[in-house]
Formats: structure tokens, C-alpha cells, sequence
């Protein structure tokens, strides 16, 4: 008896641990079975100037060399500074001397401003970028962009409990 149940029991287990056979693998196989390699490139999302844009990477055409825009000084929009949406700022990195800024824009290509001497605003057609408690960006007479001129995010909040 006890024979007959472990026999039911083994063929029980077997046809369970059986998969169906239209089930696909889990890991894609060649014609001989063998696991087939992955076909994706690393690296395959450079750009045009070879920046890796999944790692944050884009052209700076007045540092002439791949940077991360959120690395820049971080300017958000006037009507609402304290926005905590890093992909509604606007980001500004200057060149080595300071009479360039560019000033890359949420959905658009970056702009680069030039100005003419120290104190002075960057200008590129209507839009400036200010040097005034910080930086204010306008174009016209419209205020678009603020900030305090710190780099990089804002980190708010604590992780220190409070006494």
C-alpha cells in the first residue's frame, strides 16, 4: 500500500513540475539551444557628439565637451520657486571666463548667451540672464526663470529629527 502511494505521489510531483509546451522559455535560446547573447549595445544611446544621454550627458556648445545640465546653476520658474519639478527648471553653465552662459531649457535646445563685461547681462536676441540676488532669466520684459545661483538641486527637508 504504502508503495502504491509513493508511486501516485512521484507521478503526481512529475506531471506538476512539467511545463506546457507552448510555454516559452524564460531566456531566449539559439537553434542548438544554447542561451542566445543579448543584442543590445551599451552605450548605444550617444548622441550625435557622442554624449550618453542615459547617463544624463548632453553637447554643451559653449564648454564644447558632454556635461550633465543639471550639474549647472538651477533656475525655476517665477511663478512658482519653490518648485521641487527639477524638469521644469532651467539649468545655466558658464565657459571658463564667464562672458558665456548657456542656458539649457526644459524642451528645447540650449541657448547661449554672451555679454560684454563684467556686471553687465548675458544677451542672446530678446532674452537676458540677470546677475541680481542670484540669477533672474527674462526674455522681453517677462521674468520666465529664478534662482539663488547655488548649483545643482535643491535638497529640502531634513534628515534630522527635530528637538
Amino acid at each position: 500500500m504504502k508503495k502504491y502511494i509513493f508511486t501516485i505521489i512521484t507521478l503526481i510531483l512529475v506531471l506538476v513540475s512539467c511545463k506546457p509546451a507552448d510555454e516559452k522559455p524564460l531566456v531566449e535560446t539559439d537553434k542548438e539551444g544554447k542561451p542566445a547573447k543579448d543584442s543590445t549595445l551599451v552605450g548605444a544611446d550617444k548622441d550625435e557628439n557622442g554624449c550618453l544621454a542615459s547617463a544624463g550627458y548632453t553637447w554643451s556648445k559653449v564648454n564644447k565637451e558632454c556635461v550633465r545640465a543639471f550639474t549647472g546653476i538651477q533656475l525655476n520658474p517665477f511663478e512658482n520657486s519653490q518648485n521641487e519639478d527639477a524638469t521644469l527648471s532651467v539649468y545655466v553653465l558658464f565657459n571658463e571666463n564667464g562672458d558665456k552662459a548657456e542656458v539649457f531649457l526644459p524642451s528645447e535646445e540650449s541657448l547661449v548667451l554672451t555679454r560684454e563685461s563684467e556686471g553687465m547681462p548675458w544677451i542672446y536676441n530678446d532674452y537676458q540672464l540677470i546677475p541680481w540676488k542670484g540669477y533672474v532669466f527674462k526674455k522681453g520684459d517677462k521674468i520666465l526663470y529664478t534662482g539663488d545661483g547655488e548649483v545643482g538641486n535643491k535638497v529640502t527637508g531634513s534628515d534630522k529629527n527635530e528637538d
